[in-house]
């Protein structure tokens, strides 16, 4: 089993060329930041919108070494944090623009992979999460309940027959699916719009570490960076920045990829949709089905380092290793005798009230999006279009969404937040185990945890 090598996306796409390092101070007129998904749409729809702007991207390693190369590829709808979050402060129609803004955006990241000629093992099959317990089932109707009181949502509450002739996740009482969701290859994706801002006149320098973001500046290991306009697009490396350690936390997701799986499993499992899978655990699992046919797996694992830690390369403790094949074996039983050809990790930006956020400081010139919670692929795109005509200063109704500007105190010191962290994620566990032993409702457990995490 190989293990880190930063994902499976890479290592089956192959290591990317290296780009040149920062050759000293430079002058543009938007230097960004990152150069994952945020940073690449961003740069892509300025250079849409004004081929002109001379635009630089700073990366410290290289083009998609971060999230947005190691997700688990999940192109889906989600409003991060929930969209009832908006309606005290902005009512019902703005938080029901935001979810329509994210179900076009699903399908601008296909036409535009499709229009730019970026093969990233696209398709749409719509998003399926089951509940394998009587407390995940109560959730999970709940949760249909709700979202079908909200348009656009477009959800589909499916009992248990109906949910296993779609896939037959072992054990399954109910699922949900709706159709704003499609599977990619995130590697493919974040590669291919690399190259494409590259033929727009966009300039990448690799292997350069911002230290510092200030108004107009960038301060780097190789030089000075200054501009008009600045968008940081760091997601999970922001505490790595000077006077941004609280922010948002690096928060550790982990997958797993299987051997190619036969035909008679796939069979056996009904999943030929290419749907993203998703679970009711509090704990919870998301997986898809690769273009050449293997089980991709993530979960939580270790969620946090001490000190807003990031880090290296991928690697995955084997205790991980062994939880997320747990859940392949209890999910798909066929899946037994098959092998793990590779494990890695990755970090992904968390805020405190867990909500995603794009914005732009006009008297600094600097611009941000980020805080995905993983939930990034499609909403990177969105923050990319957003963050174009905040720097542009047009008038659209993407400025209005309730996203725009949205801030949040930092965390807690340390060790506060290793404290919180670990323990709370360690109260989902015993809660998923509690309910996993037959407990018929949620643990209270998990609800005070919610409350303490700001996830509710």
């Amino acid at each position: 089993m190989r293990n880190g090598d930063v994902s499976h996306w890479w290592h089956q796409l192959g290591a990317p060329e290296p780009r040149p390092e920062l050759p000293g101070d430079l002058t543009v007129d938007v230097a960004i930041v990152g150069a994952g998904y945020t940073g690449l749409w961003s740069a892509y729809y300025l250079k849409q919108a004004q081929p002109a702007l001379r635009i630089a991207i700073v990366e410290q390693r290289h083009a998609g070494y971060g999230a947005s190369g190691r997700n688990g590829g999940w192109l889906t709808n989600s409003v991060t944090g929930g969209r009832e979050q908006y309606e005290p402060t902005h009512g019902r129609d703005a938080a029901e623009r935001f979810q329509r803004a994210l179900n076009d955006t699903v399908d601008e990241v296909i036409r535009v992979a499709a229009t730019e000629g970026i093969d990233a093992d696209i398709a749409k099959g719509g998003e399926f999460t089951v509940a394998r317990t009587p407390a995940q089932e109560a959730r999970l109707r709940a949760f249909a309940a709700a979202e079908q009181s909200w348009r656009y949502t477009d959800v589909a509450l499916l009992e248990a027959a109906e949910a296993t002739a779609k896939i037959d996740v072992r054990g399954t009482r109910a699922a949900v699916w709706h159709p704003h969701a499609a599977r990619i290859q995130p590697a493919k994706l974040v590669a291919g719009l690399a190259h494409v801002v590259e033929r727009l006149g966009v300039e990448i320098y690799e292997r350069t570490t911002v230290h510092e973001i200030a108004p107009h500046r960038l301060h780097t290991d190789h030089g000075t960076v200054t501009a008009e306009h600045i968008v940081r697009a760091t997601e999970g490396f922001t505490a790595n920045l000077a006077g941004l350690h609280r922010l948002w936390l690096p928060m550790n997701s982990s997958l797993i990829a299987t051997e190619p799986l036969p035909a008679a499993v796939w069979d056996e499992l009904h999943w030929s949709a290419a749907e993203v899978l998703g679970d009711f655990a509090h704990v919870y699992m998301y997986a898809q089905r690769t273009a050449d046919d293997r089980i991709a797996i993530g979960g939580r694992g270790k969620p946090y380092r001490y000190g807003s830690r990031t880090d290296t390369d991928g690697q995955t403790p084997a205790s991980t290793v062994r939880t997320l094949q747990g859940i392949l074996h209890r999910f798909f039983p066929a899946t037994a005798g098959a092998e793990i050809a590779h494990t890695w990790s990755g970090v992904l930006g968390v805020p405190r009230d867990w909500a995603a956020t794009v914005g732009l400081d006009r008297r600094t010139g600097i611009a941000w999006g980020g805080g995905y919670v993983g939930t990034g692929v499609t909403a990177t795109n969105l923050a990319g279009r957003t963050i174009t005509d905040l720097i542009l200063e047009r008038d659209t109704e993407l400025v209005s969404l309730p996203w725009v500007n949205h801030r949040v105190r930092r965390w807690e010191p340390e060790p506060l937040r290793w404290i919180a962290t670990t323990g709370l994620y360690a109260a989902y566990g015993m809660a998923d185990r509690a309910e996993a032993a037959g407990r018929a409702t949620t643990s209270p457990i998990a609800r005070v945890a919610d409350v303490i995490t700001g996830r509710h």
